[in-house]
């Protein structure tokens, strides 16, 4: 007897009076009759909690996890198809990558049956799906004779050889002898065959590399002789960066030396026009292997990008080793059918998941620095904390009542401000992060707390009286049982649950403060003004004008809006495209053309650190989407970061793209 099945969804939008369809067509593969089962599937997509179901009932929802079952004593004969359609989504399906990606049939005996899972089909929609980095392809003739990204301060090289074979670093003392040992590993990874370091006795060309005093902290210059190149910078990074561009300049002149020359005269004098340039990575919606994040800070350290944000909780996952308390990854680590936390954005029925190790964070955090990168951790607090309140239930309320829920479909998913506990955990939690992540930040979050947080709270009703009397506290008990977030998150501005947050920020602030570090959040930890400006940044993600605003009350701002850095977003609006679509869409040129320095004033632009892409990581259950939605648009934030913007031009930098290399391989078939 084989028992085996087939998963088909699809989808159609509400249009001339019909409701929008969500199908799930579940057909009988095997040679058996079927009865008594329960279909559960995952996708970034999620069946609204008020949804109807026809042909079938909704069993169990937790975010994008969906559990249902057919009618009362329906039996799926061999061949057959059952089909069910939801009526009500969260949001409407805008590509390919938002429906169900994983699926499985959970039996009446307990057996686990995993799907075929095929990309859900759109009404009208018919273009083969786009995975893969776009290509753009090296031109004959590019706008520049050599081939360097992010595009330096200035270049004022002469002459053209034949490309050396690869270098020979000749370091001055231990910090160019540290910069030398960065640059030579990261070749060898990133182009292990290319031999780009090698000695004199493999032809490798001289590189003189030492210091000169005053230059910027990652400024270089880098000059040219007949046979022989130099390196000089102030600083280790400085040095470092001049041998990465040394290094674009060998591989663009051996890969295409019809298009791009190998300068014998002259010189490259750079810095970057912003100190911040980062790049965020969410591995709480899918889980990356160290060696997959090791990868990624390999290629920002080639993009010359300097900060790595590294989302390490979530809702959907806790992933950093805390010694104090082993449940935080012994349960939210981990997800699967009848876990704690069910199967989620495809992660499919088997446990799957996982978390860094202190070892292994360790590891990533020095090879970091080797590339000139500071790693900053992100606990996001208090809300987004579903996972860690799932292995911590004591963290809560003991005499908390109702339900609220956050844009993403998760219950009750926030810290307590007004649970006494909850500060002891955080203390230990910062603790333990910061004594892993020496570069001092502690990146709190604050985003997305649901307006209706905490309002069937006796404590934290209590607490908003005693902050903001009496009406406030009956403003927040009006609230409870409200789902809410029907059009996105919910602004919490000037209500009861920003007060309370503002009093809890402050608090971990202060506790971060203590022990040294700076305090990183989300344009929502400026609620109320909680955090010391001096001691603290931000980063603008809702839209533009946010920066500006943040940056003239004297926050020091990071610029990443939605609708251009968030590089899950797909790249058109075609339905073949994956990637998501809440913030619109950014191809690889509006990303590029993007300027975070547009609409800010004088006095606002000394408050501007800088600019970050971020990586969510939703619809990244496919690596191939990965490295579609990632590149080239990670090279593009980076020469934003680096390039000034009368220097920056999106003609060259599409003609040079083509020579970077990508994380998984995966390149476009179009």
């Amino acid at each position: 007897m084989t028992i085996a099945f087939s998963l088909v969804t699809t989808w159609t939008p509400a249009k001339d009076g019909e409701p929008l369809g969500y199908g799930i067509e579940l057909t009988n593969t095997g040679d058996a009759p079927v009865s008594n089962f329960q279909l559960g599937f995952s996708g970034p997509a999620r069946i609204d909690p008020h949804a109807t179901l026809e042909n079938g009932k909704l069993v169990k929802r937790l975010s994008n996890h969906t559990l249902i079952a057919p009618p009362d004593g329906f039996v799926l004969e061999p061949g057959q198809t059952w089909k069910s359609t939801a009526r009500g989504l969260s949001y409407g399906l805008r590509h390919w990558s938002d429906g169900a990606n994983s699926g499985y049939v959970a039996l009446g005996d307990g057996t686990i049956v995993t799907l075929a899972t095929a990309p859900t089909q759109a009404k009208g929609h018919n273009s083969p799906l786009l995975k893969g980095a776009a290509k753009f392809p090296v031109p004959a003739k590019a706008p520049v004779a050599v081939s360097i990204i992010p595009w330096p301060k200035s270049v004022a090289t002469t002459g053209a050889r034949t490309a050396p074979p690869g270098l020979d670093l000749k370091p001055e003392g231990s910090e160019a002898g540290k910069a030398a040992a960065g640059f030579a590993g990261l070749v060898a990874d990133l182009f292990a065959v290319e031999g780009l370091v090698r000695p004199a006795s493999e032809a490798g060309m001289p590189v003189a590399i030492r210091h000169k005093a005053g230059l910027g902290a990652e400024a270089y210059e880098l000059s040219f002789a007949e046979n022989g190149a130099s390196v000089e910078a102030s600083t280790r990074q400085g040095m470092f960066y001049g041998l990465v561009t040394l290094g674009h300049i060998l591989r663009g002149a051996r890969q295409y030396p019809q298009t791009f020359v190998f300068p014998t005269g002259g010189v490259i004098a750079d810095e970057p026009g912003f100190a911040y340039r980062g790049c965020h990575l969410d591995v709480a919606r899918q889980f990356y292997s160290g060696a997959e994040v090791s990868r990624l800070i390999q290629l920002m350290a080639w993009n010359k990008l300097n900060k790595f944000h590294w989302h390490l909780s979530e809702d959907e996952a806790w992933r950093v080793e805390i010694s104090a308390y082993p449940q935080l990854t012994e349960i939210g680590a981990w997800r699967g059918h009848g876990k704690a936390l069910p199967p989620l954005l495809g992660s499919g029925p088997h446990p799957t998941g996982g978390y860094y190790s202190k070892a292994v964070i360790r590891e990533i955090v020095a090879l970091a620095d080797s590339l000139a990168i500071s790693v900053i951790p992100e606990i996001d607090m208090p809300g987004h904390f579903y996972a860690a309140l799932q292995a911590l239930p004591e963290l809560r309320d003991p005499n908390e009542t109702g339900e609220y829920q956050s844009v993403q479909g998760f219950p009750n998913n926030s810290l307590n401000p007004a649970h006494e506990p909850v500060y002891a955990f955080v203390e230990k939690v910062v603790d333990e992060v910061l004594e892993l992540f020496p570069a001092g930040i502690f990146h709190l979050g604050a985003d997305e707390v649901p307006l209706a947080a905490w309002s069937g709270s006796p404590l934290a009703l209590d607490m908003i009286e005693k902050l903001g009397g009496s009406e406030m506290r009956k403003k927040h008990e009006r609230q409870f049982n409200q789902l809410g977030n029907h059009g996105g998150a919910d602004e919490i501005e000037g209500s009861p649950t920003a007060l309370i947050q503002a009093a809890f920020i402050r608090r971990v602030h202060e506790i971060i403060k203590k022990k040294g570090a700076i305090t990183g959040g989300w344009e929502e930890a400026a609620h109320g003004d909680a955090v010391d400006k001096d001691k603290a940044f931000v980063i603008g993600w809702r839209n533009v004008e946010i920066n500006a605003e943040l940056a003239e009350r004297g926050y020091d701002i990071v610029v990443s809006p939605g609708q251009r850095y968030y590089l899950d977003m797909a790249n058109g609006v075609a339905w073949a495209e994956p990637g998501a679509g809440w913030a619109g869409w950014s191809g690889p040129q509006e990303t590029y053309e993007f300027e975070s320095r547009e609409g800010m004033s004088e006095q606002g632009l000394k408050h501007l650190l800088g600019v970050q892409a971020c990586i969510w990581s939703e619809s990244m259950t496919d690596r191939a989407i990965f490295d579609r939605l990632v590149f080239p648009r990670l090279s593009a934030v980076a020469e934003a970061g680096w390039t000034l913007p009368e220097r920056k031009s999106w003609n060259r930098f599409k003609s040079l793209v083509g020579t970077m290399p990508i994380m998984y391989g995966n390149w476009a078939a179009e």
